[in-house]
């Protein structure tokens, strides 16, 4: 039987259209009445924002830093530079993988490990949206060949720096100090805004102490930029303020005659113009390559540095504090004449010895057969220490204490370079709070003859020389005489500081002391008389030695038998001409042993260096110089 044939139903097909149809249309007019009303609220209501945001992505602001100044010693010889290098940059948010980007760099560019460290360690503290340093002082080659692929490399590129660069290497590098990269202790610390854009800050020295004044302001441009980043053309620029350019007070010529003198000794060497208190050398030694720090030093090179016995990334000058020896006998003899204690005539006997009154211990002098009957001026000129025990014990150590500190061989000298550290004059009241035990009277004894308590830096020995070729004029010393406007030339000279003047009543008394000084240089029997014998000018010094470590009662110092660093150190200071001083010397040397023989010598190649090949020796006096 066949099946019943089924007649289509037209008009429910067609009404199951329309509905169908009426549907789709309100679905697409709905769609269209949000699409109209987005378009409405983006391009109307909130216009503003959404150009805001727009311009953001087509226009970035970008810091300008500033060029550092310049540092230049007193005859315009150039110690710090800016020179024009390429560094790699990576700005993270635009870089998928910062890894994988930096292992691809390396097959074009040599990317330390040291490097990338550096990199990590800001990348932890940096913004994502700005460029942080990979690699500086790309070469040339380096460049180019980056160049070439620039397109794999989204987010990575190419950016031209000034670096610092020291031109004389080593010379005078404790002075200047350098400049290194900007670690984190640093940032929090710093105006952050002032340094975008910039790598480096001041890290010891000079270049740290001036930071403010020369790194100068930093700038401001916008760019426009395409879509990979790429900087299309400059809106708007607020150039950069330049550093002020410095000017040293330091002389290089005679810098380097110091650190010659030197030689592979370790010590110290400081020269002041008494006249004004300008630092004329500021030598440490050993020294290193500033140069190394300025890119960033790798570890093997700093640990080496760090580990060495020789210490030198210590700066001597400024931060070695080392007993002053028979040097601080000048000191002690001008106090004596001042309390009246001693006359410059009255003999006491040198045995070889000297004993406290109910004390078998025999402090000892360094001629062990004694000078025999010695007075003030034999006393200085053949540095006999029977005299100034017993000179310290009378004065006390409270009067000695009290006369030492105005020459600030107890405080800072205030020099405007970073570093520095105090030395110490021992007292009743510092041994009562450091020690907590009370003053002994052997304990005088060995203060008057420079040892015991007694530290002393050679920068503030140098100092201490200074005023008391100048009659008590205390003088802050300076290195940096003036600063320069690079833009204008106008040059702002620093003013001299008079600290508090050595309160001496009897003028007669500084003209005994210098008379003995100068003899103990040019007197058949001083101590310093190897440097006088052809000296074309007057020299006032006093030589000394600082005991490195304690001697038995019946031992005897050898010093052929000794280790050389266990040796006693070698010290000597020193002014010229001796009645119009234009020049104050101390040199210490590490383990010298003799100061007439090591140290003295050093300090007359320095002298005549300034004197003679300088011309200073016929200079007139400045105005207000004690005659």
């Amino acid at each position: 039987m066949a099946k019943p044939t089924t007649l289509k139903d037209h008009f429910r097909e067609t009404r199951l259209f329309t509905h169908r149809a009426i549907t789709a249309l309100v679905f697409t007019i709905v769609l269209m009445l949000l699409l109209a009303i987005r378009l409405v609220n983006l391009q109307v209501i909130e216009h503003d924002t959404y150009a805001v945001l727009s311009d953001n992505n087509r226009v970035h602001i970008a810091a300008l830093p500033p060029t550092r100044g310049l540092i230049f010693d007193r005859n315009g010889v150039l110690l710090a530079q800016n020179l024009p290098s390429y560094s790699l940059q990576i700005v993270p948010e635009q870089v998928d993988d910062v890894t994988a980007t930096i292992e691809q760099l390396r097959q074009l560019i040599a990317i330390t490990e040291d490097d990338e460290q550096r990199f990590h360690k800001r990348y932890k503290s940096s913004r994502r949206f700005k460029p942080i340093t990979l690699r500086t002082r790309l070469s040339d080659e380096e460049v180019a060949r980056f160049a070439v692929n620039r397109h794999r490399f989204p987010g990575v590129d190419i950016a031209a720096r000034l670096y610092r660069h020291y031109p004389q290497g080593s010379l005078a590098v404790h002075a200047l100090g350098y400049v290194g990269r900007i670690n984190e202790r640093e940032l929090q610390h710093i105006d952050a805004s002032n340094y975008e854009g910039t790598d480096f800050i001041g890290k010891t020295g000079v270049e740290k102490f001036y930071e403010d004044i020369l790194h100068g302001e930093v700038g401001v441009q916008q760019v426009e930029t395409n879509a990979q980043g790429r900087t299309l053309r400059i809106l708007e620029q607020t150039p950069p303020e330049p550093g002020l350019n410095l000017h040293l007070t330091l002389d290089a010529d005679i810098q380097r005659v110091a650190e010659q003198a030197l030689g592979e000794e370790r010590g110290a060497v400081v020269a002041i113009d008494p006249r004004d208190g300008s630092v004329l050398v500021l030598a440490s030694m050993p020294g290193f390559d500033p140069n190394l720090f300025v890119g960033g030093i790798d570890s093997k090179t700093y640990h080496a540095l760090r580990d060495s016995l020789d210490q030198p990334l210590f700066n001597r000058a400024l931060r070695g504090r080392y007993p002053p020896g028979s040097t601080l006998k000048s000191f002690i003899g001008l106090a004596g004449l001042e309390y009246g204690v001693v006359e410059p005539d009255a003999s006491i006997y040198c045995p070889g010895w000297y004993r406290l009154d109910g004390d078998d211990h025999k402090y000892r002098d360094w001629k062990k057969s004694g000078h025999g009957p010695v007075a003030l001026n034999r006393s200085l000129v053949e540095s006999c220490d029977v005299y100034y025990y017993d000179l310290a014990l009378t004065l006390g150590i409270d009067r000695i204490s009290s006369f030492l500190e105005p020459f600030g061989l107890n405080d800072l000298t205030g020099i405007d370079t970073s570093g520095e550290l105090a030395g110490l004059v021992p007292s009743r009241e510092w041994k009562r709070r450091a020690k907590r035990e009370p003053w002994y009277p052997g304990e005088t004894l060995i203060t008057g003859i420079g040892q015991g308590f007694n530290l002393v830096t050679p920068l503030a020995l140098a100092s201490a020389t200074a005023t008391l070729s100048t009659y008590g004029q205390h003088l802050r010393p300076r290195i940096v005489a003036a600063t320069e406007d690079p833009d204008t030339g106008d040059v702002v000279d620093f003013p001299v500081v008079l600290n508090i003047a050595v309160p001496v009543e009897d003028h007669a008394n500084w003209h005994y002391i210098i008379k003995a000084m100068t003899d103990v240089v040019h007197s058949p029997r001083g101590t310093a008389r190897r440097i006088g014998h052809d000296a074309p000018y007057e020299i006032a010094g006093k030589t000394g030695t600082a005991q490195v470590f304690g001697i038995k009662q019946d031992e005897e110092y050898v010093e052929e038998d000794i280790q050389k660093r266990l040796r006693d150190h070698a010290l000597f200071i020193a002014f010229a001409p001796a009645h119009e001083p234009k020049i104050a010397v101390a040199v210490i040397v590490e383990n010298g042993g003799s100061g007439g023989a090591v140290a003295a010598p050093i300090a007359r190649k320095v002298m005549d260096a300034w004197l003679l090949d300088k011309g200073h020796l016929d200079d007139a006096p400045n105005a207000g110089e004690t005659p």
